[in-house]
C-alpha cells in the first residue's frame, strides 16, 4: 500500500478519502444502501453535503416517484435500471438481492470497508475501497461470504458500479492481435453499453483489461480524463453504461464460466482489483498515475535492468554450443548484460511440435549440460537467463504420455488444437510441485538470474479434473506457483511473456518484474505497440528489442540506426544474430546502447509524457521528478507531408527554465548545441529537421544552472 499523508474521514452518513489530488466520497448510512457520492479529481473544500445537495434530482414523469439512487453494485433487488453489478441466487431463490450497511471500517492505511448484508438470504457483502498517497490511484474490490448454510451460485460480480463523470464522451479501448498488440481503439460512447470480453485463460491479445475516458476536448495535457485497469491474469468482462436519464457507469470484474464459483459457508470470493487514476489535466497525468502506482505497489525499488540479449531469432530451434558460445561473445562486444537462452534447451525440443513439459536439458544438445554455457556467458561479465513454457505440454512429450491427466481438458468436447500443445492443469498440486521441482532445481544448479516465463495460447475449454470449469482456479494456481518461486528465489527476475504481450496485466507485475511488449521486432510497428502499452505501463518493463535487419515478422527492413534508436526507450535488449551484422552496424548498435545505459536511470524512473504530434510522427519522452533534465524520442514513420518537418512540441518542462538541448541519435544529426526556455520549447516549439522516413531522433535537455 502506498505510504504518505492521505485522509479519511468517517461519519455516521458518510465516507471520505482524499490523497494525491484524489477525492472518494460515499454515502454509507447504517441500514441504507452504499453508493457511491463522488469519485474524480480532488474538489477542495466540497464537503459530502455538498454534493449530495448538488445531485439531488426530481421526480421524473413515468418514473418512480422517488428516484431510485445507485448503490455499489445496482443489485436486482434495489430496482435501479442499470445493468446489475451482482447476480447470484441461491437454487433460483433469493436472486433479487438488495444489500445493506452493516458497518464501516479503516482496514488498513489509506483504506475502508464497508461491510454490507442482504438480510433475507445472509449473504454479505464487502466493499474495499483504497487510495494511493504516491499516486492518487483508487482500488476497488468487493468480497461476497456468507456464514449461513445457504450456498449461492455466482454468475458475476463487479469490482462495484462505479459511477463516471456524464461529460465524458470519448473512450479509448485497447484491443490488437499477435505480433500487433497494444493497439488504441478510439470510441465516442452513446447511449447504451460498451461491452468487451475475454474468455481466452490469460489476459488476450485483443482484449486488455483496460481503457481510458475524456471529453470531446481532452487532450494529452488539458481537460477531465480518466484511466483504469482490472489486474487480473484471466477471463475478464468490461462494460460501460450510460443510460437514459444520461448517467455514465463502469463495471469490471472476472469473467465467469457457468457453475464456476459457489459461496458456500467459510469461503469467500474476492473481485480482482479495479484500479481508478482521475485527473483535470488530461490523458498524460491518468497515465502518470497508473506508473507511479505500479511504482510504489508493484515494481521491486531500483531493480536493475541490464541490456538484455535473447537467442530465440538468431538461431531458434538451431541451439548447438559452439554456436551459443560464439553469441554470447559477439552480446558481450556490444555491451550486452544478460544473455538469455530461449526455446529448445530441453528434451526432445527440435520443434514446436515436441518435448514440452520435459523440463530436464537435452543430453543430445548439451552432452556436458548447460553448466558450461552459464559459466561463459558469467565469465564475459553478463547474466544467465533461461525460457520455460510451464503452462504447456506436448502430446508428443514424455511428461504426457506418463500423466495425461495433467491438462485441462473437458470429457464430452474435442480439445482444440493449438500450436501442437495443451494446457497444464495448474490446479493440480501434484503439476505444481513437479514444476517447482524442475525450475528451482536449474536455476539453483545453473544460478539463473532470469526467467522468460511464456504461455502461448488460449485456453478455449478450461476443464478441471472434477469436470467443472477451472479458468479461475488456473489463474488462482499460477499465482502460487509464482508465488512459490519468488519466496524461494527473491533475487529471481521473472519476464511475464504470453506469446509476446498477452499476459500484460498488473496481477502479474505483482510476480514478475518485466513484460515482453511483442513477438514483432519490427522498428516501425514497434512504436504504436511501445506508445499503446505506455499508457497502462511504465517503460522499464516494457522488453524493447532490436531486431534483425530484415524483420521475421513483417518482412520488412530497416537501417541499424532506427532499430537500435527505437530499442532505447523501454528495457533495451536485442533479438538478432549479430554474425549477420556488418562491423559498421555492430558499431552503430554499440553506440546506442551506450547511450541506453548512460540515460537507463531516467527512461526507467522518469515521468512518462506522450508528445501531440502528427500521425506520421510517434513522439514520447521521459521527464526527471525534479524536471531538470528530460529524454525524447522522436520516430519519422513516413514522409512529411509539407515541404518542411512540423515543430515538436516539449512536455514536462518547467516553464522558466532554461534547458541545454542537443541531439543523441544518430548522431549524422547532431547540431550545435543550444539553450532555449522550457516555455518556448513547449509552446512555440523546436523545429524538427528534414529527415528520412524510418528516422528515429534522440533529445537530451539539461537544465542550466
Amino acid at each position: 500500500m502506498c505510504k504518505g499523508h492521505m485522509t479519511v474521514e468517517i461519519t455516521s452518513e458518510f465516507v471520505t478519502l482524499r490523497a494525491g489530488g484524489t477525492l472518494i466520497v460515499l454515502a454509507a448510512s447504517k441500514g441504507g444502501r452504499a453508493r457511491m457520492v463522488y469519485a474524480g479529481p480532488d474538489l477542495q473544500s466540497a464537503s459530502p453535503e455538498d454534493l449530495v445537495a448538488l445531485a439531488a434530482r426530481q421526480h421524473a414523469p413515468g418514473g418512480p416517484e422517488q428516484p431510485i439512487a445507485p448503490s455499489l453494485l445496482n443489485c436486482i433487488g434495489t430496482g435501479h435500471p442499470s445493468p446489475p453489478g451482482l447476480l447470484a441466487h441461491s437454487r433460483s431463490q433469493h436472486w433479487a438481492l438488495d444489500p445493506r450497511v452493516a458497518g464501516v471500517k479503516v482496514s488498513a492505511p489509506g483504506q475502508v470497508t464497508i461491510l454490507t448484508r442482504d438480510e433475507p438470504s445472509g449473504l454479505m457483502v464487502g466493499h474495499s475501497i483504497a487510495l494511493c498517497e504516491a499516486s492518487g490511484v483508487a482500488n476497488f474490490a468487493t468480497a461476497l461470504s456468507t456464514n449461513t448454510d445457504t450456498d449461492f451460485a455466482l454468475e458475476w460480480c463487479s469490482a462495484l458500479c462505479l459511477p463516471l463523470d456524464p461529460r465524458f464522451s470519448r473512450l479509448t479501448s485497447f484491443t490488437g492481435k499477435w505480433a500487433r498488440e497494444f493497439q488504441t481503439e478510439e470510441l465516442a460512447p452513446i447511449r447504451g453499453s460498451f461491452l468487451r470480453e475475454n474468455r481466452a485463460g490469460r489476459t488476450s491479445h485483443d482484449s486488455y483489461p483496460g481503457f481510458y475516458c475524456g471529453t470531446d476536448t481532452t487532450g494529452e495535457g488539458h481537460g477531465v480524463a480518466a484511466a483504469f485497469h482490472l489486474a487480473w491474469n484471466g477471463n475478464h468482462r468490461l462494460r460501460l453504461d450510460r443510460l437514459a436519464d444520461e448517467t455514465f457507469s463502469l463495471q469490471a470484474g472476472e469473467l465467469l464460466l457457468p457453475g464456476e464459483i459457489t459461496i458456500t459457508k467459510g469461503m469467500s470470493y474476492v473481485t480482482p482489483t479495479l484500479l481508478a487514476s482521475f485527473s483535470d489535466e488530461g490523458y498524460g497525468a491518468a497515465t502518470r498515475g497508473l506508473h507511479r502506482w505500479l511504482r510504489a505497489n508493484r515494481l521491486k525499488p531500483d531493480l536493475p535492468r541490464p541490456v538484455h540479449y535473447n537467442t530465440w531469432e538468431a538461431v531458434y530451434f538451431d541451439q548447438t554450443p559452439g554456436r551459443l558460445f560464439a553469441l554470447a561473445k559477439q552480446a558481450a562486444e556490444v555491451g550486452a548484460e544478460r544473455f538469455v537462452l530461449d526455446d529448445g534447451w530441453f528434451g526432445a525440443r527440435r520443434n514446436d511440435r515436441a518435448g514440452l513439459g520435459d523440463w530436464h536439458v537435452s543430453d543430445a544438445i548439451y552432452p556436458d549440460g548447460l553448466k558450461p554455457l552459464a559459466d561463459h556467458v558469467r565469465s564475459l561479465g553478463m547474466e544467465f537467463g533461461l525460457w520455460f513454457e510451464p503452462e504447456m505440454v506436448n502430446p508428443d512429450s514424455d511428461l504426457y504420455r506418463a500423466h495425461p491427466d495433467w491438462v485441462l481438458e473437458m470429457d464430452e468436447v474435442e480439445p482444440i488444437a493449438s500450436r501442437h500443445q495443451l494446457p497444464v492443469d495448474m490446479t493440480l498440486p501434484v503439476v505444481r510441485d513437479y514444476l517447482f521441482e524442475r525450475i528451482d532445481s536449474l536455476v539453483s544448479d545453473l544460478g539463473i538470474a532470469y526467467i522468460k516465463w511464456d504461455m502461448n495460447r488460449d485456453i478455449q475449454h478450461p476443464g478441471g479434473a472434477d469436470g467443472r470449469p477451472a479458468a479461475h482456479r488456473n489463474a488462482k494456481a499460477i499465482q502460487l506457483l509464482l508465488d512459490r518461486l519468488r519466496e524461494a528465489h527473491p533475487d529471481l527476475v521473472i519476464e511475464s511473456c504470453s506469446s509476446g504481450g498477452a499476459r500484460a496485466d498488473y496481477a502479474m507485475l505483482e510476480r514478475t518484474d518485466r513484460v515482453w511488449t511483442s513477438d514483432n521486432n519490427d522498428a516501425r510497428a514497434r512504436h504504436a505497440i511501445m506508445r499503446g502499452a505506455g499508457y497502462f505501463l511504465p517503460l522499464e518493463v516494457l522488453g524493447n528489442h532490436v531486431g534483425p535487419k530484415t524483420c521475421h515478422i513483417t518482412g520488412r527492413r530497416f537501417p541499424m540506426h532506427f532499430r537500435a534508436g527505437t530499442a532505447v526507450f523501454g528495457h533495451m535488449g536485442m533479438e538478432l544474430d549479430l554474425a549477420k551484422e556488418n562491423d559498421a552496424d555492430r558499431a552503430v548498435l554499440a553506440k546506442a546502447i551506450d547511450l541506453y545505459k548512460a540515460h537507463r536511470a531516467l527512461i526507467h524512473s522518469g515521468d512518462y509524457y506522450r508528445l501531440e504530434t502528427a500521425s506520421h510522427i510517434n513522439a514520447i519522452g521521459v521527464v526527471s521528478a525534479n524536471r531538470d533534465e528530460a529524454l525524447y524520442q522522436v520516430a519519422i514513420l513516413d514522409q512529411h507531408p509539407a515541404p518542411h518537418p512540423p515543430r515538436l512540441h516539449f512536455a514536462g518542462l518547467g516553464r522558466d527554465r532554461r534547458y541545454r538541448l542537443a541531439i543523441e541519435w544518430p548522431e549524422h544529426h547532431a547540431a550545435e548545441i543550444s539553450t532555449f526556455t522550457g516555455s518556448a520549447l513547449m509552446d512555440y516549439g523546436l523545429q524538427l529537421p528534414q529527415s528520412l522516413p524510418d528516422t528515429c531522433l534522440i533529445y537530451h535537455l539539461k537544465e542550466e544552472r
